[in-house]
């Protein structure tokens, strides 16, 4: 099992920042990726940014110049830097982690965090 626990969500004014965090615990040696979604009212749940344990990154063509994924090892925590915010981005705010049990690979969400972009 991995358990993931957001921060840092928010209001913000257009063309604000705001940094994403999320912590995981539990089996998190078996993680092979990690990675943030989200989800508007009414619209279905979008890749935004993901990792793998190896570093490479993947980006949405609507975040891709404005936001960066990273991870700290040591803190077992992703982060998700999101400069020049536009209202669309507004939504709340998914972590996910990939585990790779040897057989199959287990998907697993965080609570979710709001993201309110508007002026």
């Amino acid at each position: 099992q991995v358990q993931l626990v957001e921060s840092g969500g928010g209001l913000v004014q257009p063309g604000g920042s705001l940094r994403l965090s999320c912590a995981a615990s539990g089996s998190i040696l078996s993680i092979i990726a990690m990675g943030w979604y989200h989800q508007a009212p009414g619209k279905q749940r979008e890749l935004v940014a993901t990792i793998t344990s190896g570093g490479s990154t993947n980006y949405a063509d609507s975040v891709k110049g404005r936001f960066t994924i990273s991870r700290d090892n040591a803190k077992n925590t992703v982060y998700l830097q999101m400069n020049s915010l536009k209202p669309e981005d507004t939504a709340v705010h998914y972590c996910n982690a990939e585990r790779w049990s040897g057989i199959s690979t287990f998907r697993y969400w965080g609570q979710g965090t709001q993201v309110t972009v508007s002026s």
